[in-house]
């Protein structure tokens, strides 16, 4: 059954880090990287933000009788075939758990230019995200959203 009690604290969760996100995000490329603290507080939100995701991801495929994905990127996709999203966005959406890795993992490859790119990327793809999960919920589960994300 699902806790709709976990999923909006997880989706208010997001939703915050997202504010926090978005300040960082409206800076240019050059003012992004003249502050290696920009840097790091775009990690840190992004890599908590997909974190919390793929929480919701897990819950909602689990609690609705599929087996738990193989992984944080199948997460994101599996949610398609479940009606939460289309495919398109299904795969769009997906890359962000690569990228979680990435950030947890402290892999010397992450390119301070993609990761600008991405805090702008995940202004528009986390509340689509979120909408889709509220909407499917209300939808499929009788889960009523409390509308505060």
């Amino acid at each position: 059954m699902i806790d709709q009690e976990l999923v909006d604290r997880k989706l208010l969760l997001i939703t915050k880090d997202l504010e926090g996100l978005a300040a960082l995000a409206r800076l240019e490329l050059d003012a992004f990287l003249a502050n290696a603290a920009n840097q790091v507080l775009a990690e840190r939100y992004l890599e908590r933000l997909v974190g919390r995701m793929i929480d919701v991801n897990f819950h909602l495929l689990t609690e609705t009788g599929h087996p738990p994905p193989a992984d944080y990127y199948q997460s994101f996709l599996e949610l398609c075939p479940a009606g939460v999203y289309d495919a398109e966005f299904s795969r769009r959406v997906a890359t962000c758990a690569g990228l979680r890795n990435r950030i947890a993992h402290e892999y010397d490859d992450l390119d301070p230019a993609k990761l600008h790119e991405a805090t702008r990327a995940a202004l528009v793809d986390v509340p689509r995200y979120i909408r889709h999960v509220i909407d499917w919920l209300s939808q499929h589960h009788g889960v009523d959203p409390s509308g505060d994300h």
